[in-house]
């Protein structure tokens, strides 16, 4: 998600609205440094379906990033991220 933004940036031609992939990257930087994590990661999600959708070259990659949002948006910060450390470890016990 970060290099599809940096790349859009910098001017390489592409099929996908450079806004979301501005978007897209900033929420994969969030994810990265485990902030916001599920809204992060389910911006990520809607995005990279919304790319997915209105056309793109890379189709199996882009539906691959939109689960891995869906996937971090569900399963939430892990234990060493920044929600972690601001709001404290969540454990459900089933």
């Amino acid at each position: 998600m970060i290099h599809d933004g940096i790349t859009g940036l910098m001017g390489a031609p592409q099929r996908e609205s450079l806004t979301l992939e501005v978007i897209a990257a900033s929420a994969g930087i969030f994810l990265l440094v485990g902030l916001w994590t599920p809204i992060a990661g389910a911006l990520v999600a809607v995005t990279e379906l919304w790319i997915a959708v209105s056309g793109t070259d890379q189709l199996r990659g882009t539906i691959m990033l939109a689960t891995t949002g869906a996937v971090m948006a569900v399963l939430g910060p892990g234990a060493r991220s920044v929600d972690a450390l601001l709001y404290g470890r969540k454990r459900l016990d089933i």
